[in-house]
């Protein structure tokens, strides 16, 4: 049986093994990564996917924001989603979208959502489109249709992504 901890209840070396074992060490590479920066996940929206005692996946939930001349618009970028490689296909991904989408709710950050994805699989499931960020910039490439967004407060303005300050963003879990 899955269950869904708060992701900073588990050791950071572990799930720094998941995700190296689910997108290789190559990752650093990943435009992802640079918008991200060096700052910390959201621990309220963060989660780990634990069976018999064992990560078998986890989310990350980030402060970023578009970078505009006039300042800048606050976002939470979702990412990376990890699963076990042999745990994929099992809804184990799915189920941490989920918790973290509600978390989001629930703390009042879900206006302003992202991540980069497949628009397929994040539209169908969770409403993620490409409709307001076609004037967005990234620090790397980026496939434009992989840009995704959702929420009442996503600008459909130019700027860049960047890392953010997580000044007024719940920094605990509470499940």
């Amino acid at each position: 049986m899955i269950t869904l901890v708060p992701l900073d209840s588990i050791e950071p070396a572990i799930v720094e093994s998941l995700l190296d074992r689910a997108f290789g060490p190559e990752r650093f590479q990943r435009t992802a990564y640079t918008i991200r920066g060096d700052g910390t996940p959201i621990a309220a929206l963060s989660f780990a996917a634990i069976e018999d005692g064992a990560l078998v996946g986890s989310i990350q939930c980030w402060p970023i924001a578009l970078i505009q001349d006039e300042g800048e618009t606050p976002l939470v970028m979702l990412g990376p989603v990890a699963v076990e490689p042999t745990h994929q296909r099992d809804g184990i991904g799915r189920r941490l979208m989920t918790q973290a989408l509600d978390a989001a709710t629930a703390h009042g950050l879900d206006g302003a959502l992202m991540l980069i994805g497949d628009p397929e699989y994040y539209g169908r499931f969770f409403g993620f489109t490409a409709d307001r960020t076609a004037h967005w910039n990234a620090p790397g490439p980026v496939e434009r249709h992989r840009l995704l967004a959702r929420g009442d407060a996503v600008p459909d303005t130019t700027g860049i992504l960047g890392a953010r300050v997580p000044d007024t963003i719940p920094v605990t879990a509470s499940a």
